[in-house]
């Protein structure tokens, strides 16, 4: 259980939008600060248990952050729905960090989370001390996408909890083929949300405005030169086995591009990793260690006067 004090933040973005930001740990805290980016139609939630742990570990006790884009989760929605992209929601990202004062970070972006955490490197490569890519690389399968622009903004509202569970079951059984009933009950109370007596998503519908573009004959280009922006930052890359999102040869080829990349493949799931079992935790905070050791280590090694000689 966690003993990391929590609270919810706001930040106002560059355009007047409200942000939702849940900080775990203590400001003071000795360790890198951890950043956590959730995907495309999803919040702070996914990360309750992964941030509570890396908050709280009794010998580095950390700060973490966790945010909810602009029209997702507690945020305020945008009248625009233009503004669900890329470069809209990176300066928002911007201005977390500038508003909260926790850059360097180690980054951990599921899905577009990964996408913001490469596209900030490019943007501010000094602000990333450490990335975790959960399920995203620089080339992402067509079929993938196509799966999620068939769901996003387009799910059947449910009568209660219990038949949400049973709607995502139905609809993403095939790659997550391991979970229990209550932890398709968790994952619906993640996904839906009570107002006014129904259930409705935890983000703005009109994000499916986001995907619309999207053409199986014409899939998106390699985003390659934004994942070398990563190149002088340790990197963790998480795979669902079952995904179809990221393939396992994209993997490989981001491997061979940088060949001290880690690599983990979580069986039975697909796209993205839940990122809660004791097991994936324990590996994430492993290498969030590396990257502390790593950024402690730079100032002596800058320092003249502790150059070896000879």
């Amino acid at each position: 259980m966690s003993t990391a004090r929590t609270c919810d933040v706001y930040v106002t973005a560059p355009d007047g939008l409200r942000l939702h930001v849940r900080e775990i740990g203590e400001r003071t805290a000795g360790g890198l600060p951890i950043v956590c980016l959730p995907g495309l139609a999803r919040t702070t939630a996914d990360f309750d248990a992964l941030a509570a742990a890396l908050a709280s570990e009794r010998n580095r006790p950390r700060r973490v952050l966790v945010l909810d884009y602009r029209g997702r989760g507690l945020s305020e929605y945008d009248r625009n729905p233009d503004n669900y992209s890329i470069p809209v929601e990176l300066a928002d990202v911007l201005a977390v960090l500038a508003a909260r004062a926790v850059t360097p970070a180690v980054f951990i972006g599921t899905s577009r989370g990964g996408l913001l955490a490469m596209a900030l490197a490019s943007a501010r490569p000094t602000a990333v001390a450490g990335v975790v890519l959960n399920d995203i690389g620089p080339v992402i399968e067509p079929q993938g996408l196509m799966r999620i622009k068939s769901y996003v903004g387009k799910l059947p509202q449910p009568r209660n909890f219990e038949d949400g569970a049973d709607i995502l079951k139905r609809l993403f059984g095939g790659q997550f083929t391991k979970l229990t009933e209550a932890d398709w009950l968790a994952s619906a109370r993640r996904t839906w949300r009570e107002h006014d007596g129904r259930l409705v998503p935890t983000y703005d519908p009109r994000l499916a405005n986001a995907l619309a573009a999207i053409d199986p004959e014409h899939p998106p280009p390699p985003l390659w030169d934004q994942f070398d922006a990563l190149r002088n930052v340790p990197m963790m890359v998480i795979r669902g086995v079952n995904s179809d999102l990221l393939s396992a040869a994209t993997v490989a080829a981001m491997q061979a591009r940088r060949r001290e990349t880690a690599v983990l493949e979580v069986a039975d799931q697909g796209h993205a990793p839940l990122l809660a079992e004791t097991d994936t935790i324990a590996r994430i905070a492993a290498f969030v260690a590396q990257c502390e050791d790593r950024h402690d280590a730079r100032p002596a090694l800058a320092n003249p006067q502790l150059q070896p000689t000879t």
